[in-house]
């Protein structure tokens, strides 16, 4: 069965992660998806271990259900190759700022000349008419900006940075709703439209969902961040032998904690009787689940809460995801054979369709391995293709 955007073509002019990975999931959904590289090829294609040049395990993260072609948009000629390939298109994605992107002819007033119902997604790091705008941004830069670095103060003492690629994960995935929207708009309109997705207010609208708190209502009514959440003793709690994530939240998950652990005496303490009470006691509720915490091991925890309505779970490392029986048991762990790569792993799709499935199509592309079959299909001939490898304006297959 075809996935939900079966038909759709995506033009992918992004590079690293944030516009790859909402690339790649466009074409988990179905969207044919056409990765343009420069000669070198997107950097990520040198980061971490790899089998052969250029494929690197970073690259293949974020770059299945794709095809490769080489363009060096520096040139006339390979731009005009890329307008010949936006004719047939429906999206073009890029995350070059306003004045680089205009220089390799990816503005939309440009581009929308060649097809006027293209919808042209950029990606970058502040909104464009900001005195930031022209600013170049990284995930780093962008969880300093937004708050997110300042946050870890509170556990660390010190500002630091998530140890994932948080803003580049989090405005992929607005990146990957707005192209949504706009394809289901483009559907009853017939037609495109320019989207800005930028990093900094994507991250800034994600932190404030529940951190601007007391300055929600004006004037405010009391202070920034939500309380329950900006408390050092907010972690996984110790136990005898390791840690624990615990989270009796609502007042049935806290009155069947103290039912469990035989301690019901506690949910008629006043402090902890309602939700509200908790947040406004919210010291006392770390140290209670704290002490009580330590007083058994992880799997006595574990067989303790197995069908209660507490809100529990283990405390996993990166290694312990691989065996997770959650994560086999479903299926997640994909076992591929690559044609150049040899035997990979992959995570599964996560969405699930019941009519109308993703799936993994296409593995990685090497780089420009697609070149000279996406140009033959955009009706270049065989001298017209020869001619733009000779000039360097594209490569065709870098094995």
């Amino acid at each position: 069965m075809a996935g939900p955007l079966d038909g759709v073509r995506v033009i992918d002019c992004t590079s690293v992660a944030l516009g790859p990975w909402a690339a790649m999931q466009l074409g988990d959904f179905g969207a044919e998806v056409i990765k343009v590289e420069p000669p070198g090829g997107d950097t990520t294609r040198y980061l971490g271990p790899s089998r052969n040049p250029k494929m690197g395990s970073f690259f293949m993260g974020c770059n299945r259900n794709k095809r490769s072609i080489v363009l060096d948009l520096k040139q006339s000629a390979a731009r005009d190759a890329l307008y010949a390939l936006l004719k047939n298109a429906d999206v073009l994605m890029h995350n070059l700022r306003p004045e680089p992107a205009k220089r390799l002819g990816l503005a939309y007033s440009k581009v929308a000349l060649h097809n006027p119902e293209i919808i042209c997604a950029a990606a970058y790091g502040y909104r464009a008419d900001g005195p930031m705008g022209s600013n170049p941004a990284y995930d780093d830069i962008i969880q300093a900006a937004c708050g997110l670095a300042d946050l870890q103060t509170i556990v660390a003492g010190e500002p630091r940075y998530l140890p994932t690629m948080v803003a580049d994960k989090t405005t992929s995935m607005a990146l990957l709703s707005a192209i949504l929207a706009a394809l289901f708009e483009k559907e009853r309109s017939g037609m495109g439209q320019e989207i800005e997705i930028p990093m900094y207010e994507s991250m800034v609208a994600n932190i404030m969902v529940e951190h601007l708190y007391g300055e929600t209502l004006r004037p405010p009514s009391g202070e920034l961040g939500y309380t329950r959440l900006i408390n050092s003793q907010r972690r996984p709690y110790k136990t005898k032998d390791g840690y624990i994530a615990l989270l009796p939240y609502t007042d049935r998950n806290w009155r069947d904690f103290f039912t469990a652990i035989g301690r019901e005496e506690l949910g008629h303490d006043e402090r902890f009787t309602n939700i509200a009470n908790r947040l406004s006691n919210i010291e006392d509720y770390y140290a209670l689940i704290a002490e009580i915490a330590a007083e058994r091991t992880n799997q006595e925890w574990l067989d303790l809460l197995a069908g209660t309505t507490v809100p529990h779970g283990r405390v996993n490392n990166l290694e312990d995801l691989l065996s997770d029986d959650q994560l086999l048991s479903t299926g997640f762990w994909r076992e591929l054979e690559h044609p150049s790569e040899g035997a990979i792993r992959s995570p599964d799709i996560p969405q699930r369709f019941s009519r109308t499935p993703g799936s993994i199509r296409h593995l990685q592309p090497r780089l420009g391995e697609h070149s000279f079959e996406i140009l033959k299909e955009a009706g270049f001939s065989d001298n017209d293709i020869k001619q733009l490898e000779s000039s360097g304006a594209t490569s065709c297959g870098d094995v």
